[in-house]
């Protein structure tokens, strides 16, 4: 295991703020404070260690990030995948709450997406097809008539290349794409930068640039579990959504292009709802589909909290992206055995995707995912964790 130096600066948790859910007026949360010499807690650092071989023999590595409150994330170069996120519950216990493996075998093939960060373009793309510049380009159709997540190989089934940044506490993977990788045109530079703040939030930050005109669209595709295993699935989570509307989708999960208010339907989180109250209401897999966030796609706000009463876990999601994801993982059926041997069953874990809408490239009412030479893509997301006591 290989350490490096990081920043000198030490905090421990304190209970101060509150939460604006149902049900507690002024919970208490997870904040931080400098050190006393009374009571230190560890340092801030990032360690490396082997994760395992790709089936064409290249070596993969861990990293994991550690705060001054002891919060732990590891993530592998293998598809920039979240592995691990490790936080306190209500009584101070550890526990992992996100999904995954143990080593880089499991995530392959990840058809599931555990973890990975989703390129070159999230979502679905209507028939694998779009045209720019007059030119029509055909992509992998993996997922019926349709192209999802990026393809057969998506940019969470390649190797990155990973560089460590001490002083940030955070880790920058990079990836090219090749032109016409997957179908998709210009060679692609993207660069994700995983932060671990010192206020318990994964900050994720994207750049791409590209030297011919592509559509980009990049999330993160974590499965939440915040009871971390304690519960059998998600369905007592209470969600809030920053979203009046949706994107309609067809019966294959494609966008009308019609963007319906959420009032009304099962599909309200604009106030805090546990997930399984309204589920059994929808017609199809549980909850997957694009909302859209309210003032969202140019400066950071808030898009949503999610709340686990029985650990007393809460995680706020933050970004700069105009669409969330809500997806409630229906089609795990158990065949998958993730860490500690545990069997992935229906609804073991929620999604939160921030990103572009889905088939934007072929709706030009939606927000343009076209990026071009010259320009960079930015955006940012951030997973922020507390607890409510």
């Amino acid at each position: 295991m290989i350490k490096f130096a990081t920043k000198n600066s030490l905090m421990l948790l304190t209970l101060a703020g509150s939460m604006n859910l149902a049900g507690c007026n002024n919970p208490e949360v997870i904040t931080e404070t400098n050190a006393t010499t009374e009571n230190i807690q560890p340092a801030t650092e990032i360690t490396k260690e082997p994760f395992g071989t790709t089936p064409d023999g290249q070596e993969v590595s861990l990293y994991t990030l550690t705060n001054g409150t002891g919060v732990v994330v590891k993530i592998t170069n293998f598809g920039a995948i979240v592995t691990s996120v490790i936080t306190p519950d209500k009584n101070d216990r550890m526990g992992d709450v996100v999904l995954g493996f143990n080593n880089v075998k499991g995530y392959i093939p990840n058809d599931p997406h555990i973890g990975g960060i989703i390129g070159r373009y999230a979502n679905r793309i209507a028939k694998g097809r779009f045209t720019v510049e007059d030119q029509e380009y055909k992509l992998a159709t993996n997922n019926g008539d349709h192209h999802l997540h990026g393809g057969n190989i998506g940019f969470d089934r390649v190797v990155w290349q990973a560089e460590t940044l001490p002083d940030q506490n955070a880790i920058r993977l990079t990836y090219v794409s090749k032109d016409q990788e997957e179908g998709y045109p210009g060679n692609l530079t993207a660069v994700v930068t995983y932060t671990l703040t010192p206020d318990n939030g994964l900050r994720i930050d994207y750049t791409a640039t590209t030297d011919k005109a592509t559509p980009v669209n990049l999330t993160n595709h974590s499965y939440f579990d915040l009871s971390a295993g304690q519960e059998k699935n998600i369905l007592n989570n209470i969600v809030q959504i920053n979203a009046e509307k949706y994107t309609v989708p067809d019966k294959d999960l494609i966008p009308t292009g019609e963007l319906a208010p959420v009032h009304g339907t099962p599909l309200d989180f604009t106030t805090p709802e546990p997930i399984g109250t309204r589920i059994d209401n929808l017609q199809g897999y549980g909850y997957d589909l694009n909302y859209v966030i309210n003032n969202g796609g140019e400066d950071l706000v808030h898009a949503a909290t999610v709340y686990e009463p029985t650990t007393g876990r809460v995680m706020e999601v933050h970004t700069t992206q105009p669409g969330l994801q809500l997806y409630t993982a229906y089609h795990l059926d158990g065949s998958l055995k993730g860490k500690d041997n545990r069997p992935y069953n229906r609804y073991a874990g929620l999604c939160l995707e921030a990103q572009h809408f889905p088939d934007s490239p072929n709706k030009p009412n939606f927000p343009s995912t076209l990026l071009k030479p010259g320009d960079t893509y930015r955006e940012t997301t951030i997973y922020k964790f507390a607890v409510r006591r």
